[in-house]
């Protein structure tokens, strides 16, 4: 086992990042405008550090044997983390507004004469958004269910304050309020899993759950308790029963939010499946087969059901990120690398055994790379067709952002010729057309289902997929088609930081789009594969040794 003192010298970039954190409180207050200024830039430079870091330091020993997860995590992480921040960048910020002389009819001369740092959001927005991402690398180095918990509740709880203070609107608190609760109903539940499989095992380091599993098999209340678990990470992974909050918080937060919570806390949740189902080993045992069988048709059939009948583009992109969840289980289910020559059945001890699968954690590790590089470039050109509205009840109105619909994309191609073929690449990429990195993306993730003989899940895969195309091909006709008569330009919805930063951040992802899925496809799936390439399962492994020829005697 690894000891307390020994996992948190591996904790360097997230040291890195809380420094980043307070800077970016202190520099977000000061009464300087060019010090404030700098927010944003402190956040980015502090994710560079982090970065550099959790390359040089690396992850150190994983008590799972999976020893590149937790650096693999951490560079997708941070990395896609910078462009978040290029997504964010140009949030108003109220004191701004204030010192500006922008300051809302009924606000006190105090108020509309200087800069108040009781009504400034700049430093605690950049500094909770540095504080979820380090959530994320304690997460993937996580090997004890406490710490496991106090990770993923360090992704989510700054989520909550982002929503409510980016955009401080009606539908902002709203969603905020309705995010927290379910986020803490979900919390309960895999909480009281973990206790379940406490109760199982006496432990809660996760490598003593695995040899004590290893030894003894998994009891129907170690079971019990890895079900709960489950249940209660799909509301992080926006999976069913716990998606449905995903349409109404997508569309209340603002943009940059919305694009932050489609991404980071579903990988958060992600990579706690896997620890937690790493505790039984794959072959997973049958109940948990059926179980996450059933949660990834559902998921990924209502996603995309759902997504079909939208208006507005946040709540379907909402679904659509609901119907990935649903094909990222499917990793889930093939597990690592495992043995070959053995039969798609259940065996005396309920397990089922595969045939030659490959490494579904790898292709679970490469899809979310794959989809988090599509769904940034959508959110962020989304981002650009903002529409403001003022509010206009109370001396606190603020700017409202209107959530846009399929007309606000009409004539993209006009204005920015560039983006619209970004939005098209994403929207194909999200469906998986080849030779897109959402294409490859889709096939590592169903050879390996295939090779389990667990055929009905591919091909509702590929049904869902078809039923996608709807809605994603929908979204791109109506961008690559004619100018609507009185629409806005984009570089008018918001201040001109907006156009740079996001226009960049989404030419940059669709560039990635195309190289990831030919020039690098195979490097970036075989880091995924080394992500994991230490240990399969003790099961496995346990099985090839039984498989082994015995030798002679003696």
């Amino acid at each position: 086992m690894t000891s307390t003192a020994d996992k948190i010298a591996t904790l360097w970039p997230e040291i890195v990042l809380l420094m980043g954190a307070v800077s970016c409180l202190v520099t977000g207050l000061h009464a300087s405008p060019t010090a404030r200024r700098w927010t944003p830039g402190v956040a980015a430079i502090s994710l560079l550090a982090a970065l550099i870091v959790a390359v040089v330091v690396g992850s150190g020993a994983s008590p799972m044997g999976y020893d590149g997860l937790t650096t693999w995590v951490r560079v997708l992480g941070y990395t896609l983390g910078l462009g978040l921040l290029g997504v964010s960048i140009g949030l108003p910020d109220r004191a701004e507004r204030h010192a500006s002389g922008e300051a809302p009819a009924g606000a006190s001369p105090a108020e509309a004469g200087g800069f108040n740092p009781g009504r400034s959001i700049k430093g605690e927005y950049y500094a909770f958004f540095l504080l979820s991402l380090s959530g994320l690398g304690m997460v993937a180095a996580a090997g004890d269910l406490v710490w496991l918990f106090l990770a993923l509740e360090l992704v989510s709880l700054p989520t909550y304050v982002m929503i409510a203070t980016a955009r401080p609107t009606a539908g902002a608190h709203e969603s905020a309020v309705k995010y927290f609760f379910l986020g803490a109903m979900s919390a309960a539940v895999f909480l009281y899993g973990f206790a379940l499989v406490y109760g199982a095992t006496g432990f809660t380091d996760l490598e003593a759950i695995r040899l004590s599993v290893a030894a003894t098999g998994p009891t129907p209340l170690m079971l019990a308790g890895l079900a709960l678990a489950i249940v209660g990470l799909c509301f992080k992974t926006a999976c069913f029963p716990m998606h449905g909050y995903a349409a109404d918080v997508y569309e209340g937060a603002p943009t940059p939010v919305a694009a932050y919570l489609a991404v980071v806390p579903k990988a958060a949740g992600f990579v706690a499946l896997v620890l937690v189902l790493g505790t039984v080993g794959w072959p997973l045992p049958v109940p948990l087969v059926v179980l996450l069988s059933v949660i990834a048709v559902i998921t990924m059939t209502l996603g995309n059901v759902l997504a079909l009948v939208q208006t507005k583009l946040k709540r379907v992109m909402a679904y659509s990120s609901v119907a990935h969840s649903g094909y990222l289980v499917l990793g889930l289910l093939a597990g690592p690398a495992v043995l070959a020559g053995t039969t798609a059945l259940p065996d005396d001890e309920g397990l089922l055994s595969v045939a030659g699968a490959g490494n579904g954690l790898a292709g679970l590790l490469f899809y979310l790379l794959s989809y988090a590089l599509a769904t940034v470039t959508a959110m962020a050109i989304i981002g650009l067709l903002r529409t403001p509205s003022v509010a206009s009840e109370g001396p606190d109105a603020e700017e409202a952002e209107s959530s846009p619909g399929y007309t606000d994309l009409a004539g993209l191609r006009h204005r920015h010729p560039v983006l619209g073929l970004a939005l098209l690449l994403s929207m194909l990429s999200l469906m998986g057309v080849p030779p897109l990195i959402g294409f490859v993306g889709k096939v590592v993730l169903a050879l390996p289902v295939m090779e389990m003989g667990l055929w009905p899940l591919v091909v509702a895969l590929v049904i869902n997929s078809a039923i996608s195309a709807v809605y994603y091909l929908r979204i791109a006709v109506t961008a690559l088609g004619g100018r609507r008569p009185g629409n806005r330009a984009a570089e008018d919805a918001g201040p001109l930081l907006y156009a740079p930063f996001r226009g960049g951040v989404a030419i940059a992802a669709a560039v990635g789009l195309v190289v990831g899925g030919t020039f690098l496809a195979a490097w970036a799936f075989d880091s995924a594969d080394r992500a994991f390439d230490a240990n399969a399962s003790p099961r496995i492994e346990a099985a090839a040794v039984a498989a082994a020829p015995a030798g002679p005697a003696g």
